[in-house]
């Protein structure tokens, strides 16, 4: 009698666990379903209008066939460069102030409006440095882009990197200072050292969030058909010339902006995969 409840309770617990897998295997099909679909469209409607041409020429003239977008790629190349000169900076030291210096009262107060910004809508970004930079200097540029997007990539660098830094085991900070080590010096050298590969981390999830907005770029680099070297103008971006080109009345323009968007989306997925990666490797813990 007693082997047979047991069997019985067995046999129970073997069908939750698979009801269980069953269950976790369809939410992850059905999570990555929606991507593939998109991935699988863009791939059909985008494929084969990217070419040697498309990432060497400039846009074609209104009506006429062919032509690239070199000018909107290295446009958001240059776009994300200067946002990173201001986000990265000030996200790291924002986020080893609130892991090491910090005080308690402080650091609610920061993490709070680092989490209320991080969900703030893109386009008030925009409208925010429009008011703040384009209207005060009288025109759009590459600058009040960078900055907008760079104000975008902060909050999330800090609370990344403060989460990363607060995962270094407090052994590392008390050797270095049993062994007379100043604090900045054991900040610089160790915890980040140790913490470097998260902040990397934290870095490229950073830019790959930022390189596809669109909104933020309205008000601020605007866009430009041309070559333009100039970060005091308006600049060319991906994102803007598929959404110019998407809106458009013209077939050809619509393929561009097919291909824009699946070099686009290929670029970010190329950067998550390199998160996966250094999320694997051996160095400090990321979160």
């Amino acid at each position: 009698m007693m082997h047979t409840e047991t069997s019985d309770n067995h046999a129970w617990r073997e069908s939750k666990s698979a009801l269980a897998s069953a269950f976790a295997f369809i939410s992850a099909v059905l999570v990555v379903t929606p991507l593939g679909l998109v991935f699988l469209h863009l791939l059909i409607h985008g494929a084969s209008s990217v070419n040697w041409n498309f990432f060497t020429k400039l846009p074609a003239p209104v009506g006429a066939v062919g032509g690239g977008m070199a000018n909107a790629i290295v446009g958001s190349l240059e776009l994300l460069a200067l946002a990173g000169a201001v986000g990265i900076p000030v996200g790291v030291l924002g986020g080893v102030y609130l892991a090491e210096y910090g005080s308690a009262r402080i650091n609610s107060v920061l993490r709070f409006l680092a989490d209320v910004l991080n969900g703030v809508p893109s386009i008030t970004w925009g409208v925010v440095v429009y008011g703040l930079v384009v209207l005060r200097f009288k025109g759009f540029s590459a600058y009040a882009g960078g900055l907008a997007l760079g104000l975008m990539m902060i909050p999330l660098i800090l609370r990344t990197t403060e989460e990363v830094v607060l995962l270094v085991p407090n052994g590392y900070r008390e050797a270095a200072l049993a062994l007379g080590v100043s604090r900045w010096k054991t900040i610089v050298h160790i915890v980040m050292k140790t913490a470097s590969k998260g902040i990397i981390t934290g870095i490229l999830l950073a830019l790959a969030r930022v390189g596809g907005e669109t909104a933020p770029l309205l008000f601020t680099a605007f866009g430009n058909r041309f070559w333009n070297h100039n970060l005091a103008e308006p600049i060319a971006a991906l994102p803007l010339q598929v959404f110019t080109y998407a809106i458009s009345p013209y077939d050809d323009w619509h393929r561009q902006a097919w291909a824009g968007a699946l070099v686009l989306v290929t670029g970010i997925f190329c950067v998550n995969v390199l998160v996966r990666l250094l999320t694997r490797g051996r160095g400090a813990p990321v979160a």
